[in-house]
């Protein structure tokens, strides 16, 4: 098979990744027991997503993986499959039935309306699906599980009933996180907390029942008083001890409550020491609620808006409420002044609506008997998490965990398996669906209406989505998986909750190692977001996109999220600067092989297009090195032996190469041992593109060029073993590109195999590791750059042949001087080469001199540069230099620059200073 004379990325790669799927090249067997299985589980996309950076990056680096195992010898299978993700779906297809047919899901009823959900799910869900494959996602597609498929739901259902059976599971009121826009309760770690938001400490006075006396109270959310039971006060604070027991009259609603005393609550030293009490509106004083048995008054309905317990205040949005009661109160003569105070808000997480503390029957699960055995696992080692330092901040909130609210007021999801009986009062909790009670035989039954929250089935994704209750072969084979590779961001909503799971139903880790990706930030190390309007589209990196089509998507994307026309245009000045001429295609393997090279242990990734650009010419440097091997291997004919450079008549530069090769191979396969991903691609890149590009190739033309059969027929197989080892070490990070050229390779090894997946992945070979060849060549090497460096700063043209004199220190590097002429001439582009012992050589008129470590280098300048003209550039280009050096002085010494310039810039700036 020949290449094509350019490099076309879209092509190469629709290609290739239909020819993996047609001749199943991702399937793993779980009846092959010849080989150590090797697991992933995909962390399964929103069914409603599609393709960003963090899907890039966590795809590209599983993907990874999953090549390099499975061309390591094991039985590697990657698990996909999509999350059915509740609250976004459901808001989608709400959205969709309102623009379509201007109805809502309660007027077209819960069984039409899940009929809609699964119909869209069908026809538009999964679109992520088609956009990994995109990536080069080596998925095993015949294992793909979504989240609500009758396996997945049965194993849902098992959990849940086995749970409850064992009393981890339970019912009650609580105080729960209620968002009133999407009404439904949210798990705490739903909720995103903005820490020090401006805000007001508001005081009034509450009268007391009995005398003139009052008592003063602060709060921030004025409106919560309207369903106050207490005032309570430390039963050491001698400015209250005579109120406690008394009674206050709501001045507002006109009933009774007490003042008591609570040194849990009171802070004697924050506010006026007295603190207003409502157990039905927040958490502390939930608490408090409980422990002096007051009475719990919700003031809310659920959208927000205040209920029947509230008078005439009944019916208002809470934060107009909140407007109308501190009105009042003053009008009645009890306000008592405000400051100013920094507050932590919480929003959810999904639609970013403020929460509500809201008293609520919910299902929870009992987590601390789960978290104990989850926090053993991670310190004794059987769960190691890379980068380490993640272990700290997961035993943080292990050992602070609460109860796991886990009911949800949607339609969409796993409904929960209960039937209440409406006779009997009994809960049936069942794992098949009931039409009588267990207790008393009615059938005036009524299932649950609540579902479960998306992370409780996904928390089971280890397992369930390999047969999980049954005992399957897949699940014997595959768990405990490898390794869970996620981000950071999900530690807690995901992987705890995995590992709790696994361990209590399986009675095993789900995994071994946990390896947490940094962020995909932009270029200044900015969180990508479209309110900043600094979103990249993988795809547009893949397949390239007009700066029209960029202005016009980001356009629609700061409108989605109600920006205005000013910050819109902000937006599209931003992008006409940063991407004048839009996106190039760069293809996936340069995605792919950027995102690995800056996904280094602890730092986030700050993606510059530009650099993405940059891979993809080593793409092509890639090809187009391919090519020039292949014509100078038109004539090789591989006679199908092992190749084994020991038996061979190598030359110095041959065993060089092959010595370079084996240290790659031993680097990379350390590398990836270590999760250190970025230094394995360096490592590569190094290899490819200065190794064997630029000097291998280039030491061996005379080879080629030469009329020496045996010794070209050797410098081939020395080449096409290189080109081979090469193209496998790189296959897992630029998959698409390595197997077009593998396929091409004349090696008739190749002929066997149907693709390169199925090759092995080079490792080192010490015994080829030709350590005294090495080190001579390496002492040419340094010979010929040197001879460059002086081309270069004497500005002496390409053409122009040198006569060189080299001065030996010892009779070694002389030898090898000798014996190695041809690279210096070919290389340095040298007519002659005189060897001198250092001692006779006498410089005669102008020499340019270099000394490398083993001998030194002069280059006679006489009628080859005009030293005149050089002593004027050389003091013009000093005199330039200066004056740089004090332009950059004075930004730095400009206090404002210092203050307002980002630290990169000013790094910058310190760096050319250095430089110059």
């Amino acid at each position: 098979m020949k290449l094509d004379q350019s490099y076309d990325s879209t092509k190469i790669e629709e290609k290739w990744y239909k020819f993996w799927v047609d001749h199943n090249c991702f399937h793993a067997d779980e009846h092959n027991d010849s080989k150590p299985p090797y697991c992933i589980v995909i962390p399964p996309p929103n069914v409603t997503g599609q393709l960003h950076m963090g899907h890039a990056i966590f795809i590209t680096l599983q993907d990874l993986l999953i090549r390099w195992k499975k061309m390591s010898g094991f039985n590697a299978m990657w698990l996909p499959g999509t999350d059915h993700a509740g609250i976004a779906t459901q808001m989608v297809v709400e959205r969709e039935i309102k623009n379509s047919d201007n109805t809502t899901r309660h007027q077209i009823g819960r069984e039409q309306f899940l009929n809609r959900v699964w119909k869209w799910k069908e026809e538009k869900g999964g679109k992520i699906t088609e956009q990994l494959k995109v990536m080069g996602a080596a998925l095993d597609w015949e294992r793909e599980r979504f989240t609500m498929d009758p396996g997945l739901s049965a194993a849902v259902r098992e959990s849940f009933v086995k749970l409850y059976e064992e009393e981890l599971i339970y019912r009650d009121y609580r105080l729960i996180n209620w968002c009133p826009r999407c009404l439904t309760a949210l798990s705490d770690l739903e909720v995103e907390y903005q820490e020090n938001v401006p805000g007001e400490l508001w005081s009034f006075a509450y009268p007391l029942a009995d005398g003139p006396e009052e008592i003063v109270v602060a709060t921030t959310r004025p409106e919560t008083m309207l369903g106050d039971t207490a005032v309570a006060v430390h039963p050491q604070d001698k400015r209250y001890q005579h109120l406690i027991g008394k009674d206050i009259i709501h001045p507002l609603l006109k009933y009774r409550f007490p003042v008591i005393a609570d040194e849990i609550l009171v802070d004697t030293n924050f506010g006026t020491g007295a603190v207003k009490v409502t157990p039905a509106h927040d958490p502390n004083d939930f608490e408090v609620g409980k422990r002096h048995n007051l009475k719990f008054i919700t003031i809310l309905e659920k959208d927000g808006a205040l209920n029947q317990n509230c008078g005439a205040y009944q019916g208002m949005e809470r934060f107009e409420a909140r407007k109308k009661v501190k009105q009042d109160l003053t009008d009645l003569g009890l306000q008592r002044g405000s400051q100013e105070h920094q507050m932590n808000i919480g929003s959810c997480q999904r639609c970013g609506t403020i929460i509500e503390p809201f008293l609520s029957k919910q299902w929870f699960v009992k987590i601390a008997p789960l978290a104990k055995p989850a926090i053993e696992a991670v310190k004794t080692g059987k769960i190691e998490f890379v980068p380490q330092v993640w272990e700290k901040t997961y035993f943080e909130w292990m050992n602070n965990i609460r109860d796991w609210c886990i009911s949800r007021q949607l339609w969409w999801g796993h409904q929960i398996p209960a039937w209440y009986c409406q006779d009997c009062g009994h809960v049936n909790v069942s794992r098949q669906d009931l039409d009588n009670c267990q207790k008393c035989g009615s059938a005036n039954i009524k299932q649950d209406e609540d579902v479960l929250d998306t992370w409780f089935s996904s928390a089971l994704w280890p397992f369930s989505t390999m047969g999980w209750p049954e005992n399957t072969k897949t699940l014997s084979k595959f768990y405990p998986t490898t390794v869970m590779e996620t981000g950071f961001d999900i530690i807690f909503f995901w992987v705890a909750r995995m590992i709790m799971m696994g361990i209590h139903f399986m009675k095993e880790v789900p995994f071994k190692t946990v390896f947490l990706h940094a962020m995909v930030r932009d270029h200044d190390g900015k969180k990508m977001s479209k309110v900043k309007g600094n979103v990249i589209d993988p795809l547009d990196i893949i397949y390239g996109i007009s700066l029209d089509d960029l202005i016009q998507k980001r356009s629609h994307d700061a409108k989605s999220v109600g920006l205005s026309d000013r910050e819109t245009n902000r937006i599209v000045k931003a992008t006409k600067k940063e991407f004048p001429k839009g996106m190039p295609a760069a293809g996936a393997d340069a995605l792919r092989f950027s995102l690995i090279s800056m996904a280094g242990h602890g730092r986030d990734i700050k993606l510059d297009v530009k650099r993405v650009e940059g891979y993809h010419f080593f793409a092509n440097k890639i090809w187009n090195a391919t090519k020039f091997a292949l014509i100078n291997l038109e004539d090789f004919q591989d006679d199908n032996t092992e190749f084994d450079p020991l038996s061979m008549d190598l030359n110095i530069a041959d065993k060089w190469i092959i010595t370079q090769l084996s240290k790659v191979c031993g680097q990379v396969v350390e590398s990836l041992e270590a999760f250190q991903f970025d230094s394995a691609s360096r490592d590569l890149y190094y290899f490819f593109w200065h190794q064997l590009c630029d000097w291998y190739i280039e030491l061996s033309k005379p080879v080629f060029q030469g009329t020496d059969n045996q010794a070209r027929h050797t410098s081939q197989r020395v080449l096409v073993h290189c080109l081979d080892n090469a193209i496998r070490l790189l296959h897992p990070f630029m998959p698409f590109i390595t197997e077009e050229i593998w396929q091409a390779l004349p090696l008739k090894r190749h002929q066997t195999l149907k693709s390169i997946m199925y090759d092995n992945f080079p490792d080192k070979n010490m015994e080829w590791e030709f350590a005294i060849e090495s080190s001579q060549m390496t002492f040419l090497m340094e010979a010929i750059k040197s001879i460059r460096a002086i081309r270069g700063e004497c500005q002496i043209n390409p053409g122009q042949k040198l006569q060189t004199i080299f001065c030996p220190t010892l009779q070694e590097q002389a030898d090898i001087l000798r014996d190695n002429q041809v690279y210096l001439q070919n290389l340095a582009g040298l007519e002659e080469v005189t060897i001198l012992d250092r001692i006779k050589y006498q410089r005669q008129g102008p020499v340019a001199a270099a000394v490398v470590d083993g001998a030194d280098i002069f280059i006679p300048l006489a009628g080859i540069i005009d030293i005149d003209k050089e002593m004027v550039r050389l003091e013009k280009e000093i005199k330039n230099i200066d004056k740089e050096m004090v332009r950059i002085k004075g930004k730095l010494q400009n206090p404002n620059f210092v203050a307002k310039a980002p630290t990169h810039i000013i790094e910058k700036e310190k760096n050319r200073l250095d430089e110059n």
